[in-house]
């Protein structure tokens, strides 16, 4: 999820406006200690996400200004001087006010135009959502170092409830902002991310603004949801309600095992890694369901996308993954990852005793509930 919401700050746009003075003036008020002649940096970010210099001017009592065409508007960044941190703004037609302390250039208060005032309402409650998550993490680090397994527990529960928390609070605030260019470029990150399904994605498109939909973001979800398209016609075999494709792979003591010979009443096949974080922190989790129902008929098979086998096998033991297990060491590259279309993993399928794909991807107290009900 952090990266989730460091990736927010990085992101490039542009939106269209009427009836404004052309062009952008951006007034800043920094506090701080800021000597005379400090260099202000306005930056850009390219396709591949570097920053680049745009524009530059100075410091002179603690006071700057800066403008620029704006018949594009976009999301720039300003830098200081030899201070970390930055401030983006919405380049927009119109006067912008930036203030904020040298030292927390990340914290700064930027107001005076439409697309400003709703990008830094949206930065502001989200900041908040990872406040908390910051939080959670830190608690349940302690916790793991103490030893105290019911406190991880109950903390992955409550870290798995407000990732959803985040995702509805995004949902909702594309919903009730379809003039802002933030909800473009939102719909165009939980696309490329894989977090909102292309039907989804394309009902929040078609209520965006005129305006919003001549952006450049806006025009690039049009892109991204024809790759999705195409993805999710890939993917029907592997669909809710398709037969799981039977597969077969070598087992860490050079046996071969398939899909078929490791059913049981209810299967789930994980994939995953020893290399992969979400997947190790994720282990325990499905130790104690696999643990609480196998008697019951629940097996799993895990399939690795491990380059090295004593990567793969030292994971195996120390999470105490007790039950089937086949690689290729050939990571994404894995032929079974490829015939089920896994991109990111975790990735989980959870097969009734038929081979019916009934789910895919539930953690935590979603994959033990989809797992009790299954059994019942």
């Amino acid at each position: 999820m952090k990266k989730i919401l460091l990736s927010l700050t990085v992101i490039v746009g542009v939106v269209a406006c009427n009836s404004k003075p052309e062009g952008f003036v951006l007034n800043g008020t920094l506090t701080g200690d800021v000597e005379n002649g400090t260099q202000i940096f306005i930056r850009k970010i390219d396709e591949k996400n570097q920053p680049y210099d745009i524009d530059t001017t100075t410091v002179e009592n603690g006071k700057f200004t800066i403008s620029g065409p704006a018949d594009s508007p976009d999301l720039i960044y300003v830098f200081v001087d030899k201070v970390q941190g930055y401030t983006p703004v919405v380049a927009e037609k119109g006067e912008i006010e930036l203030s904020a302390q040298k030292d927390s250039l990340n914290f700064a208060k930027v107001k005076g135009t439409e697309q400003n005032d709703i990008f830094f309402n949206y930065l502001n409650e989200s900041r908040a959502l990872s406040d908390q998550a910051m939080s959670i993490q830190r608690d349940m680090q302690n916790a793991n170092m103490s030893g105290n397994e019911a406190t991880v527990n109950s903390l992955r529960d409550e870290f798995a409830e407000l990732q959803e928390e985040y995702k509805n609070f995004e949902l909702d605030f594309i919903k009730n902002n379809p003039n802002g260019l933030i909800s473009a470029l939102l719909i165009e990150k939980g696309l490329n991310t894989r977090m909102v399904e292309s039907e989804e994605a394309q009902k929040m498109y078609d209520a965006l603004t005129p305006e919003i939909k001549e952006t450049l973001p806006a025009k690039n979800i049009l892109k991204s949801l024809e790759a999705a398209k195409a993805r999710e016609e890939k993917g029907k075999s592997t669909a809710i309600g398709a037969t799981a494709p039977d597969f077969s792979g070598p087992t860490p003591d050079g046996k071969e095992l398939s899909l078929k010979e490791a059913m049981g009443k209810v299967t789930i096949i994980d994939f995953w890694a020893a290399w992969c974080k979400p997947c190790r922190v994720e282990n325990p989790n499905v130790v104690k369901i696999y643990n609480k129902y196998h008697s019951k008929g629940l097996n799993i098979i895990g399939v690795s996308l491990d380059r090295k086998e004593e990567d793969w096998k030292k994971a195996i033991a120390d999470d105490q993954l007790s039950w089937n297990h086949i690689s290729s060491l050939d990571y994404f590259n894995d032929a079974v990852a490829k015939l089920y279309n896994v991109e990111a993993i975790p990735a989980t399928f959870i097969l009734d005793e038929n081979g019916v794909i009934v789910a895919k991807n539930l953690r935590g107290p979603e994959l033990e509930s989809k797992i009790s009900e299954l059994l019942q």
